[in-house]
């Protein structure tokens, strides 16, 4: 997404089983690479993840 991704919208990146098509590559951006997993952010399960990274992308955008 060479402008950037808006918050709410799904990464085009994002593969039908919800993983990241760039993972591990060069060419994966900076924002997510920089995005470090924690107990906080990803809780105990999906459903908590999900939680935290919509306050995320609300929290941060424009």
């Amino acid at each position: 997404m060479p402008a950037g991704k808006p918050a709410g919208v799904r990464c085009v990146q994002l593969t039908d089983d919800h993983r990241c098509a760039l993972f591990g590559q060069p060419e994966r951006p900076a924002c997510c690479t920089g995005l470090q997993p924690s107990t906080q952010m990803c809780g105990s399960d999906r459903t908590q993840a999900l939680h935290w990274l919509t306050w995320l992308e609300r929290a941060t955008a424009p």
